[in-house]
């Protein structure tokens, strides 16, 4: 969404270049409803962490404090908004950051990206 801008006569420009369409807004509505919860915040930030933005389930279990099932769900939540992607291996599953989400959700923050039009989320 544009920043409202006010030229010399103190009148705002009009609000019409980027404004996100109700489709974009609900997509990326669905991606921050994924990042407010905060076990979710925290599995993004450690499968960020590891070597190669990539971590096995098993390994996510201990640092949250949760049961398998509890995480695995949260996982679905962040693989269902498009923040990592899931492959599975033999029993077990691996999730992995996807970076493309994360440049887009950072460049619709941006307020440089916001003024100059770029980028519309997914």
């Amino acid at each position: 969404m544009p920043l409202l801008t006010t030229d010399g006569s103190g009148c705002c420009a009009p609000v019409t270049a980027g404004v996100m369409d109700a489709e974009d807004a609900r997509g990326l509505a669905r991606t921050f409803k994924a990042l407010g919860d905060p076990t979710r915040v925290r599995l993004l930030s450690i499968i960020a962490a590891q070597p190669g933005a990539e971590a096995c389930v098993c390994d996510l279990t201990e640092p949250v404090g949760l049961s398998q099932p509890t995480v695995s769900h949260h996982l679905k939540q962040l693989v269902d908004a498009g923040l990592v992607t899931r492959e599975q291996r033999g029993k077990w599953a691996y999730y992995t950051i996807a970076h493309e989400t994360l440049a887009t959700l950072s460049s619709i923050l941006d307020p440089q990206s916001l003024r100059a039009g770029a980028g519309s989320p997914r």
